[in-house]
């Protein structure tokens, strides 16, 4: 292995530590973080930029301690929806949490790299688009699907599916595509600013 290899190699593996650090104390944090009954999802930042930074592979990896830390909230009760969704079923719990926070890093970085080459700004608003996307689509879909009886219970009356969109996911989603789409370009550029002065 060359110099410059080993070098790169304890660039990516500092840099993956230090995202995994910021991945599980802004998930501790945005747990007390709500807008509605749920809590909005901050971790899905460092996600974008590790797979911008490292590819899907690495987006994958961050998406999943994410996705670890998001069960640990379930299990303990520290995320109250998530306690009744570990409650109801706790295998398809851990399933739904390890398959969306793990795919919507992966995507992150899919995207990412297919339109690095066309223009960098676009490939990180993109990859920065699709994470909560993918994030928020497949519990939806999870909960749908897995947890129908817990949808219902939460909509306390009211049609599920005006529950999903509004209630549910309306404004935290919302606030995770905005944080996400203006802090990950000011991010990378910033990077781009700090590799050009080594």
């Amino acid at each position: 292995m060359s110099k410059a290899n080993k070098k790169y190699d304890t660039y990516r593996l500092t840099a993956l530590g230090i995202l995994t650090a910021i991945i599980i104390v802004l998930q501790i944090f945005s747990t007390f973080v709500k807008f509605g009954p749920f809590s909005i999802t901050l971790a899905l930042i460092p996600i974008v930029i590790g797979a911008a930074m490292f590819g899907a592979a690495a987006g994958a990896y961050l998406g999943a301690v994410f996705s670890v830390i998001v069960i640990i909230m379930c299990i303990t009760g520290a995320d109250p929806g998530g306690f009744m969704v570990w409650s109801a079923n706790p295998l398809m719990c851990i399933v739904l949490c390890m398959v969306k926070g793990t795919l919507a890093g992966f995507e992150a970085g899919v995207h990412y790299i297919a339109l690095e080459k066309t223009n960098r700004m676009l490939a990180t608003v993109v990859a920065a688009l699709i994470a909560p996307i993918v994030n928020t689509g497949i519990f939806i879909l999870g909960m749908i699907i897995f947890f129908k009886d817990t949808l219902i219970a939460w909509a306390g009356g009211s049609d599920v599916l005006y529950y999903i969109i509004f209630v549910m996911t309306g404004v935290n989603f919302l606030v995770e595509v905005g944080t996400n789409m203006v802090l990950c370009p000011v991010v990378v550029k910033i990077m781009d600013a700090v590799n050009k002065n080594k």
